[in-house]
């Protein structure tokens, strides 16, 4: 069922729609990050505004998932060698 609710980021309110209760929880979770990251943003470059901290912000953010997605894909992939090896031993001692 979906759930209006209202978010802020950076001192700005946003509506939208929680399909679930879970989705509410990752969308209120999310902006309470990017709102820590913000402040933490501010207090490093007190000369920036908004627009240049969320910039930064969603670079930083960019990049960090883009690793993350680098070592899922590293680790994805070490499983599939592993099975595979298991396996190719079982084949053996049959």
């Amino acid at each position: 069922m979906d759930q209006k609710i209202t978010i802020r980021i950076a001192d700005r309110k946003y509506a939208l729609t929680a399909s679930s209760p879970e989705n509410e929880e990752l969308i209120r979770s999310a902006a309470a990050v990017i709102n820590a990251k913000l402040e933490a943003l501010a207090a490093a470059l007190p000369g920036k505004n908004d627009t240049d901290r969320l910039s930064l912000l969603a670079l930083n953010m960019g990049i960090g998932m883009l690793s993350s997605k680098r070592e899922c894909d590293s680790l994805k992939s070490s499983i599939r060698k592993m099975l595979e090896d298991t396996d190719s031993y079982l084949e053996k001692i049959k």
